[in-house]
């Protein structure tokens, strides 16, 4: 870390301070459950189509969930993932689609796709480019927001690909500014009081010949108590800085522990000594306490920043109109299932999918551990269905399908539906299936035994619970396990009573039910049971 101007001893004791593994940034409110109270399910071109997708492709795409039942079955969503978007900009700097293969605009598109009762999905990256380095929203979040929101877009992958952190150095501070109407009270650092590493450092460059050091990587704190205002509005928030290497820096002025405001300061030339940066804030009539620092310790902090911001942008852009769903990809390198239900409605826990049976058991290990995280509105996403793509078995297609269920993850298919084989339409289409992954409880399965063959149990509504049994190997095995051991567990909470009923969802039919159920797996195999409470 550079020095950024503290004091040699707080400069040190920064070399000695345990780093935070966790984003511990302060914000209170969940994101919007409404927009997605059950797991989103559609379909993405990635997966198949890559960059080779055009207006014809897509539109066809959604007429196949249609005419193929998939619609009907729940599946809403068509997403376009990178590629959709032109290398330009437009003349107002707004997004547009690539003006050949999409000549006809992406508004054009998403009217006719929802004429077929159907949504759409559009992807940008939280980069400088898409990973596919075409035009991004880092930097443009509100004006990109806008657009979606103006075209109708109802759901949003936002990717990490040339992603910019956030910089853990804050600015050198030497006096803020509250203004309104011309009028103007300027509040010196001598005001405030110091928490931390933050401290008064002698400067005869600016007016109080001090500033405040140390408010880095949230390691100190100026907080100035006495801010008199005569009325309840809007003001001006000017901070007033000492400039000091040639970095980007960042703070956060957080009013009266309500509401924070944030200063992206960029690179800065030294043809003056100081600089100001301006915010509009909202204050109370009387004293207002405005506390300044930078909450950026790590990587997780600054990659939940910026996810949140594109998350208020969407929130914003979409009052009065159709709300977006927003689907977080950074691929599970920040725990976001700590932070992601404050910032939007799902969360990738890992890297990309591939239709290779290892990698998916290897996503499906990383994913099954996080059930805790998931709740209604906000789900654990591992990534995209690979169900009938690549060389998967039938049994390795239907544990997919059922694992993902069970995890309440996000259904969102990724075959060439215009040519997709009954066999997984069968598979992708199964009512009791998706009637557990959208059953309104939206509570993840907890893993209860963990072995050769792994059992996985998920709440679902009216007392009833799903219980899946999957072989992970490619040696048939048989399992047990007794389900009364689920009515002690806080988790799952089976019903105690004295009769119950069980229904095999692939099969889709009733069968016995004994308190110990035993089943006999082929190679790969999954089954699924529910089992009913009788009161």
């Amino acid at each position: 870390m550079k020095r950024n101007g503290m004091c040699p001893i707080c400069y040190l004791k920064r070399f000695f301070t345990i780093p935070k593994k966790v984003s511990t940034f302060k914000i209170k409110e969940n994101y919007d459950e409404v927009n997605a109270p059950t797991p989103p399910m559609g379909w993405s071109s990635w997966n198949t189509f890559r960059n080779n997708i055009d207006e014809d492709l897509i539109y066809d795409t959604a007429k196949a969930m249609v005419d193929k039942g998939l619609a009907q079955a729940g599946y809403k969503y068509v997403n376009l993932d990178d590629c959709w978007q032109s290398n330009l900009r437009d003349e107002n700097g707004d997004l547009q689609g690539d003006l050949v293969r999409f000549r006809h605009g992406i508004a054009s598109l998403i009217t006719k796709i929802n004429d077929l009762g159907l949504k759409v999905g559009l992807y940008t990256s939280n980069g400088t480019l898409t990973c596919e380095d075409l035009p991004a929203s880092l930097g443009n979040e509100e004006k990109d927001a806008k657009i979606l929101a103006k075209w109708g877009c109802e759901y949003f992958k936002y990717d990490f690909c040339h992603n910019i952190p956030v910089p853990t150095y804050a600015p050198l501070v030497y006096s803020i500014t509250i203004s309104k109407d011309g009028v103007s009270t300027e509040y010196p650092c001598t005001d405030a009081v110091l928490e931390g590493l933050a401290k008064l450092m002698p400067d005869n460059k600016v007016n109080c010949n001090k500033h405040i050091s140390g408010l880095d990587a949230g390691l100190g704190k100026a907080t100035f108590n006495n801010v008199y205002v005569e009325e309840d509005g809007d003001y001006i928030l000017t901070i007033n800085i000492r400039k000091k290497g040639q970095y980007q820096k960042f703070l956060q002025a957080e009013i009266n522990e309500e509401k924070s405001y944030y200063y992206e300061i960029p690179d800065q030339k030294f043809f003056n000594n100081t600089a100001r940066f301006q915010q509009q804030v909202s204050l109370k009539k009387g004293i207002n306490k405005i506390a300044l620092s930078n909450p950026i310790s790590n990587r997780a902090d600054s990659t939940f920043y910026q996810y949140h911001k594109m998350g208020q942008a969407l929130k914003k852009a979409t009052e009065g109109k159709k709300p977006i769903v927003f689907s977080i990809c950074e691929w599970g390198a920040n725990n976001p299932y700590m932070w992601g239900g404050k910032a939007g409605n799902l969360w990738r826990t890992t890297p990309d999918i591939r239709p290779i049976w290892p990698w998916i058991k290897i996503i499906y290990e990383r994913n099954v551990k996080l059930y805790k995280y998931s709740r209604k509105g906000a789900y654990n996403d591992p990534d995209m269905l690979e169900v009938g793509n690549g060389k998967l078995t039938f049994n390795q297609n239907r544990s997919h399908f059922s694992l993902w269920c069970m995890m309440n993850a996000p259904l969102v298919l990724g075959n060439d539906l215009r040519s997709i084989p009954q066999n997984v339409l069968d598979i992708v289409t199964n009512k009791q299936l998706i009637a557990i992954n959208q059953d309104i409880l939206s509570k993840a399965a907890k893993r209860v035994k963990k072995g050769l063959v792994d059992i996985l149990a998920k709440p679902l509504s009216e007392d009833r619970v799903a219980i899946c049994f999957f072989n992970k190997g490619k040696i048939k095995k048989s399992a047990s396990y007794n389900v009364e051991k689920l009515v002690d567990d806080e988790y799952v909470q089976l019903l105690k009573t004295k009769s119950y009923k069980m229904y095999d969802a692939w099969e889709d039919k009733e069968v016995d039910f004994d308190s110990n159920i035993k089943v006999k797996l082929d190679s790969y195999e999954s089954k699924v049971f529910i089992i009913v409470p009788v009161k």
